[in-house]
């Protein structure tokens, strides 16, 4: 008898049987209405692995009664689907054309995906295509604009269940023996398998292919599927979109002032090993969070970095995690980042000008020139302060820097106010 994966042995055959994806099959879903009208589009599917794009494809495929060809856009070209073209478009074995599912068409270059629209648009290959990134970064406009975008939303735990539970039973059958699960077996794989049905068949086939056998009964344990579970949950590509959505959270909850989500991100960013993302964020949000609310912070984090660089993984995991408690519990100022953007700013206006004499370097005046520079020397002056103009002669007066309300900046600022006068 020829091997079949769980994963392959357990696909939905119908709509009701998806695990998921309320939004677009439930009934009435918008999905699900133009599978059952039987007048399919050219589709672009996109979501995390395992969440039923292939299935949907192939059930769409049963419905239409038509031939379904599976690329994947890793290995195949167009001369792959000139192929498929010449084989069957306008043959007995597809009278009505097919459906083309072309997996993770991101990597389709740009013109590969041009080169897909001469198939499209002549009616004979519906293009039902697949990507776990976002279509709108990494699709040709020419394509979308072609296609129906449905997004697959990541699967929760109780999604997950009802198919682990299946697959349980399935196994059982296979192996002709009753299964006999410890408390939490179940959900525990539900629930880290990362939203991945195929994760967690997996999970299921293997935990029962090697579960000790007792007078008929296959027994299944908790520490087990803790084993074979373990890291599962991660969903993470150092390149996708997974990257950048967990440095943005973490960023973010950093400055919300949140330690426990900040712990979670960085978490989840230190099990997938991605140690310099994790460090960029926090040595980032030193200074764009909290900056002059809590100057030191900036020195702290550092040290904290240099710690967990000198002792690596998974050591590190402590200096990190004590540099975001830090930043995440510590008070917040963006006035550095207004600062610096509000200069910027003015420079990509083309606002500069000369700089005011008395701040040239003194060569010049060892240059033949017969100019005086006029420099006061702050320190001559007392409180180490003496008025003199600073910016060019066209942004005179102009403000960049503007006290934060928190206790460091407002006793700067008094500071200051009191030396010149009560003037800014």
């Amino acid at each position: 008898m020829t091997y079949r994966p769980l994963a392959d042995e357990i696909r939905p055959q119908s709509l009701d049987e998806v695990v998921g994806q309320r939004h677009i099959l439930g009934e009435g879903g918008l999905l699900r209405r133009i599978i059952e009208g039987g007048n399919i589009p050219n589709l672009v599917f996109y979501g995390p692995s395992g969440t039923g794009k292939t299935t949907v494809a192939n059930i769409i495929a049963k419905r239409t009664n038509r031939p379904l060809h599976r690329l994947n856009a890793t290995t195949a070209s167009i001369s792959d689907i000139k192929e498929i073209m010449a084989a069957q478009i306008g043959t007995m074995l597809a009278p009505d054309g097919v459906l083309l599912y072309l997996d993770e068409i991101q990597y389709f270059n740009k013109k590969q995906q041009q080169s897909l629209l001469e198939f499209m648009e002549n009616g004979k290959i519906t293009l039902i295509a697949s990507t776990t990134e976002n279509p709108y970064f990494y699709v040709y406009n020419a394509v979308l604009s072609r296609s129906s975008v449905f997004e697959f939303k990541p699967l929760t735990a109780a999604d997950v269940l009802p198919a682990v539970e299946r697959g349980i039973r399935l196994m059982g059958e296979r192996l002709e023996g009753e299964v006999v699960c410890e408390e939490g077996v179940k959900e525990h794989i539900a629930s880290a398998c990362g939203g991945d049905v195929r994760k967690a068949m997996n999970a299921v086939e293997l935990l029962l292919n090697s579960a000790k056998r007792e007078q008929g009964k296959l027994l299944v344990t908790l520490a087990d599927a803790q084993t074979v579970a373990q890291r599962s949950a991660m969903r993470y590509d150092r390149e996708g979109d997974d990257h950048y959505d967990i440095a943005s959270a973490l960023m973010k909850s950093l400055r919300g002032s949140d330690p426990d989500a900040a712990c979670h991100y960085l978490a989840r960013l230190l099990e997938a090993g991605d140690l310099i993302t994790a460090i960029r964020r926090l040595l980032c949000s030193a200074s764009e969070d909290v900056g002059m609310a809590y100057p030191q912070a900036a020195l702290i984090v550092k040290a904290l970095v240099d710690n967990a660089l000198q002792l690596g993984l998974p050591e590190a995991r402590l200096p990190l995690a004590q540099a975001a408690i830090l930043l995440a519990t510590a008070p917040k100022s963006n006035s550095v980042y207004k600062a610096i953007a509000a200069a910027q700013a003015d420079i990509r206006k083309g606002k500069t000008g000369d700089y005011p004499r008395h701040l040239q370097n003194v060569h010049a005046d060892s240059a033949g020139m017969e100019r005086e520079q006029g420099y006061l020397y702050p320190h001559d002056f007392p409180n180490h302060w003496v008025k003199q103009q600073y910016l060019p002669d066209a942004l005179a007066g102009s403000h960049y820097y503007q006290y934060g309300d928190n206790k460091v900046e407002q006793a700067a600022k008094r500071y200051w106010d009191a030396i010149m006068g009560g003037k800014p």
